[in-house]
Formats: structure tokens, sequence, C-alpha cells
């Protein structure tokens, strides 16, 4: 069921599952979209008993998107020197779109499961809007600390590669970027390149990623307001994830009290689907520690 959220701005987002179900929020990461999530990964949320809502983030997909091109370089100067960058948005601002559209829903409530950048989305709804969470999974995601999570080689080039103008070139460059970023003998060259030409086509908008990354650099360390988070947490990381460090899971972990944490061995930047038992059984444990609604 796809609809269209008004809040400070539109958010586009599908369910899955029944809505009477207990809610799971489902946040992504740096430029994806809604699509980028597996669908048979979100089916199998949904038959265990769960209403999952996956969305849009502002600057991707079919929900707002801002206007002009954040200038990175200036950003990083800024905060090396101290200085408040000029930044559209924060975290925060993302964080309270996603509880706009729980309001929207109308959802109370919900487990809230952030990828990546989407990690530390659901990390800062946690720590700002914690009535609304029921549970947190931080997913190869980090503190918000520049000492821990920072990227290896592989991931400063899929990071900052700037897409080819072309449909062609950007597409390709997707799927070479996925490859940097994938688990160890996992990757599909075929499935990638037909899933970034869909999400090219569905929407395509670099300088939005790129305001959104100033918004994750602007946003500073959350290390000490992590420790404010009650809910039952699950904390997942990859020991080969060549974008996020292991650190940055091992430190989001340690910094949330009574939190749980899963490593995954070789596993990269991805959710290859020969993890999903583990993935999946360490979530729904979480899920059954919280609260009910």
């Amino acid at each position: 069921m796809p609809g269209a959220a008004a809040g400070p701005g539109t958010v586009w987002w599908e369910g899955w599952g029944d809505p009477a179900d207990p809610a799971v929020l489902m946040v992504n990461g740096l430029g994806d979209q809604l699509v980028s999530w597996p669908p048979l990964l979100l089916h199998t949320l949904a038959i265990a008993g769960h209403h999952v809502v996956t969305f849009d983030n502002r600057d991707a997909g079919l929900s707002t998107h801002l206007s002009g091109k954040v200038n990175l370089g200036a950003v990083r100067a800024a905060l090396d020197r101290g200085a408040e960058p000029d930044v559209p948005y924060r975290l925060s601002d993302m964080a309270a779109d996603a509880a706009s559209l729980l309001d929207a829903l109308p959802v109370a409530t919900a487990h809230v499961v952030g990828v990546s950048m989407g990690g530390m989305v659901a990390q800062t709804m946690a720590i700002e809007h914690p009535a609304r969470v029921r549970s947190l999974t931080s997913i190869m995601s980090t503190t918000g600390d520049p000492t821990v999570g920072r990227p290896n080689a592989d991931g400063e080039r899929a990071l900052y590669r700037a897409p080819p103008p072309d449909r062609d070139g950007a597409i390709t460059a997707m799927v070479e970027a996925a490859e940097l970023l994938a688990t160890p003998g996992t990757f599909d060259a075929a499935a990638v390149a037909a899933q970034a030409e869909w999400e090219y086509d569905r929407a395509f908008d670099p300088a939005g990623k790129g305001r959104q990354l100033a918004a994750i650099w602007a946003s500073g360390d959350r290390t000490s307001a992590l420790a404010s988070i009650r809910c039952p947490a699950l904390v997942v990381h990859g020991s080969a994830d060549p974008l996020v460090s292991v650190s940055g899971g091992r430190a989001t972990a340690a910094a949330i009290p009574h939190s749980r944490y899963v490593e995954i061995p070789r596993m990269g930047h991805d959710l290859p689907e020969f993890h999903w038992p583990l993935l999946l059984d360490a979530m729904l444990h979480r899920f059954a520690a919280a609260t009910p609604a």
C-alpha cells in the first residue's frame, strides 16, 4: 500500500503486512530509496506478524527534494575549525520526518530499524523521540564520533565518486560502487544493474545525496546522547564493512545501555540473503523484548 504523508515536506511510504500488527519502521541509507530494501526481507518481517513501513528519506526517491548543491569541502572546513557549517538540515530533521510519518499513518510507536545513515537517523529518533520508538535496530552504522566507523580506501571510492551525467554512465558507476561495498563472494552484477536501473529511473538526485551527507557531518557525535536510550536496542555490523568500519558498530553498542551486539563475520556494507537468518532472528528477539504498545 503506497501513500504520501504530508509534514514539513512530502514523505512517500509503502506498507507491508497488516496495519493492525505492531509497526516496524525501516529507515534507509545514504541516497537509497524504499525500493532498495529486498522485498523478501520485508515480506518475512510481515509474515512474522509485523506491519512493515518503508519510506523515502528527504532528498531521495519520491519524497521532497530540496534544491541547491552543498559545498561539502566548505562543510568539512567549517567543522575542522570548530565553526557551525551551513547545511540545509541535520539528522534531527530527518528523524522528525520519520516521527511525522508515524503521526500521519497513524502509528503511536514502532520498532525502528535503520541501515547505515538510516541507523544514524534511527539512533537520533530514539534519542529525541523516545516515546515513538519501541525498539531500536542500528545496522552497519556509527555514533558520529569521527574516530570510529571510518571508511577504507574502497569505501571512500564508493562514497565520493561523482556519477557521470548520462544514464548509462551513472548506472555503471552505481554498480561499481555496490561491488566495492559488497560482502565478498556475494556480488551479483546483473541483479545489481537491474536494481540500479530501477532506482535511477524512479529518482536520481546526486545533489540530494550530497545534502544528506552534509547532514551526517553537521550532526556531530551522538556518543553521550546514546546513553539516554532505554528501549531494547540491537546493533549489527559486518566485520568486513569497507564504508563504515566495524569500530563504528562496536562503539554504538558500547554507548547504548544494555544493547545487544551482533557482529557478522565477513559481511560488507550490504545485506546479503545468506546472512538474513541471523539478522532476522536477532531483530525478532529484540522486538519481542520491547514493552507492548
